[in-house]
């Protein structure tokens, strides 16, 4: 089972990265951000990345392990395969890494983890107020 596992990491490493930092919008191109910010998404994490990959058909490997060097609190990444052995692209609509970010920047406010993530925050903001009442209690 080891040399499986090495077999697949020596071929893990040549795919492409992609650092969560590449997608933010919340980021400057200085500060690591590799496409428009109007294309870009806030805040997108290695796992939200991983899914959209999956949801592409795109083989992916996520590293935790890993940190993004120019700010190494930045951690995880994502290994993309774009091209197979002999060349050609894993999913004939995205031939580029650029392509790739564009599509997945797309897709990662759409992530249902997003999306549950926002319902309840707006049912607790919305029952709040009418749960509490101003004033002290009596005794």
């Amino acid at each position: 089972m080891d040399g499986g596992g090495g077999d697949m990491r020596s071929t893990i490493k040549k795919w492409n990265v992609i650092y969560p930092v590449y997608l933010n919008s919340k980021k400057t191109v200085a500060e690591g951000r590799r496409i428009a910010a109007a294309k870009a998404c806030p805040d997108p994490t290695c796992i939200e990345i991983a899914d959209c990959c999956s949801h592409l058909k795109i083989p992916h490997a996520i590293e935790l392990d890993k940190a993004y060097p120019r700010d190494f609190f930045q951690v995880g990444r994502v290994r993309v395969q774009l091209k197979k052995d002999d060349g050609s692209p894993v999913n004939p609509a995205i031939k580029t890494k650029k392509q790739l970010m564009i599509q997945i920047a797309e897709l990662v406010p759409k992530h249902h983890g997003r999306t549950k993530k926002q319902e309840p925050q707006t049912n607790a903001s919305n029952a709040g107020p009418s749960k509490t009442k101003g004033g002290k209690k009596k005794k």
